[in-house]
């Protein structure tokens, strides 16, 4: 993997988990919870039925399976082997088809560039050790007129506060260690990155957590976790 826009250390972390992936108790449980939210939101403003969609950094394939339940062509695609082998496993269970496939999304920007109606990159850029080069192939894999959705973390106190030290250490919702503070992303660095790779943002989106109801709804907050639309001009 020498070259690969991946953090060898993160590969590991996540392909340690990977048989975790779909019990709804595991490490993964905030995954679950948050997947209805950022499902909708992609559903109600670019509508996923028959449309072409790729999910870059798929892991075990929580979001690509629930888009391919609502009638989407999904492909998704991960550099761990070990989170896309619990993947494929899964769909014996769900009955449903998407194509998981070991590959960089840089490289796939090379093999099929304006291949897809919708490309998603969610909670995947604070991973990279360059997110701008994964949103610059994001762009490229989607066809003129097609949306990007990203979601990530600001970069603050508050972000800080809440999403490593309260998830991580107080509250346990995550296993200590998932997230590098240094990583985070401003909302401001996200706009740039995507304006740069030629997309024009449209919404930008806070989520926030409830954990009392241990639910999560959109916002206007995107002080700690937040999504961003966009779209490729024609």
């Amino acid at each position: 993997m020498i070259g690969l826009n991946a953090d060898q250390n993160e590969l590991a972390k996540f392909s340690e988990l990977a048989h975790r992936w779909w019990d709804p108790l595991s490490e993964f449980k905030p995954l679950h919870e948050i997947n209805p939210l950022r499902l909708d939101w992609i559903d109600q403003t670019a509508v996923l039925r028959d449309k072409t969609v790729l999910d870059v950094g798929c892991g075990g394939g929580i979001l690509a399976e629930s888009m391919a339940a609502r009638d989407a062509n999904v492909t998704g695609i991960d550099l761990s082997e070990k989170a896309l082998s619990v993947a494929r496993l899964h769909l014996y269970e769900s009955g449903l088809t998407v194509d998981y496939r070991n590959v960089a999304v840089e490289t796939l920007a090379k093999e099929r560039p304006a291949s897809f109606d919708i490309v998603t990159c969610m909670e995947m850029l604070e991973h990279v050790p360059d997110p701008a080069s994964v949103i610059k192939a994001c762009a490229a894999l989607v066809k003129p007129g097609g949306q990007v959705f990203f979601s990530t973390l600001n970069r603050n106190a508050k972000a800080y506060a809440l999403a490593v030290v309260a998830a991580e250490y107080v509250l346990n919702l995550l296993p200590r260690g998932t997230h590098d503070y240094e990583k985070f992303i401003k909302p401001a660095e996200l706009v740039t990155w995507t304006r740069q790779a030629g997309l024009t943002s449209l919404e930008l989106a806070g989520i926030q957590y409830n954990p009392i109801s241990r639910q999560y709804s959109q916002s206007h907050d995107t002080s700690v976790n937040y999504m961003l639309r966009t779209y490729r001009p024609i």
